[in-house]
């Protein structure tokens, strides 16, 4: 296996790295979207919103949970989860920070 040589990066590519790693699934970017859009925890209706299997979502789900971007809660039989707002603000935050302003002044290409 071929190493990634993380090492000549700084942290904090890394870490943005690991973040945008996170998100980079249409299922996961549908999963944010439609618990931010409801704005509150949701209840297991992801299956009938996505068309995924119940397994597929799960795997997504355990995806956005292990680097914190949602939370979960039993209730029940089920698991509820939502954003936790503190990471998204730093998703946010890292985000935006790549994100800057960009004018090309030259015409370069």
């Amino acid at each position: 296996m071929g190493l990634t040589k993380k090492e000549i990066f700084t942290d904090r590519q890394n870490r943005l790295a690991q973040m945008m790693k996170a998100l980079a699934h249409p299922a996961r970017i549908a999963i944010i979207q439609h618990l931010l859009k409801a704005e509150a925890c949701i209840c297991g209706d992801l299956v009938e919103e996505l068309g995924l299997a119940q397994a597929t979502i799960s795997q997504h789900l355990k995806e956005l949970k292990n680097v914190g971007l949602i939370r979960g809660t039993i209730e029940g039989t089920s698991v509820c989860y939502c954003i936790d707002p503190k990471v998204w603000k730093q998703y946010k935050t890292a985000f935006d920070s790549l994100f800057v302003p960009y004018i090309n002044r030259d015409n370069c290409c």
